[in-house]
């Protein structure tokens, strides 16, 4: 079974390198054109979140699907208040392999986000083929391989924050 993808854009990238509006293009994803249509129950992902991807969020996953907010990460501050039904996530520590930003710790594009989170929660190959639409989307998993193994293999959250604790330089903790 796929997850249903779903993007939200803020219109705030230049649309030749949005790898969220590329996933619409190729009908790999939905686009939600208000926060209001996001589905009720969905898992969306978010840098503010204290809770982690992780396998617990599969059957939400299937049933409501799973949710990127497509923004710069130079006007995050602006990220949108989300109503309470839904269920925020963020994604533990990876580094980018978008050209953007590069090497970058959690910077990743919106296709990496999502990607991510497919790959943790056991949708391997949902999270291949996502990828597989950008010239570098191959060179994410090799860059994160070992950690995304790891974080794929345990069940809770806060088993892939700890586990996530392996990876972060001191000083970004």
């Amino acid at each position: 079974m796929a997850v249903r993808l779903y993007v939200y854009d803020e219109d705030q990238c230049d649309p030749k390198k949005c790898t969220g509006k590329k996933l619409v293009r190729f009908k790999l994803a939905q686009e939600l054109g208000s926060l209001k249509h996001i589905p009720y129950g969905a898992v969306v992902l978010t840098p503010y979140s204290q809770k982690s991807i992780s396998r617990e969020d599969r059957a939400a996953s299937e049933r409501h699907g799973l949710v990127v907010m497509d923004m710069s990460w130079n006007r995050i501050e602006t990220f949108p208040r989300l109503r309470s039904d839904v269920r925020q996530r963020s994604f533990p520590y990876m580094l980018a392999a978008n050209p953007v930003n590069w090497g970058k710790p959690f910077k990743l594009s919106s296709v990496e986000a999502l990607a991510a989170s497919l790959y943790i929660m056991g949708y391997k190959e949902q999270a291949v083929q996502a990828l597989s639409k950008f010239g570098w989307g191959e060179q994410f998993i090799k860059l994160n391989q070992e950690p995304l193994d790891r974080y794929s293999e345990v069940e809770t959250s806060a088993e892939v924050v700890q586990i996530q604790l392996d990876y972060v330089p001191p000083e970004e903790e």
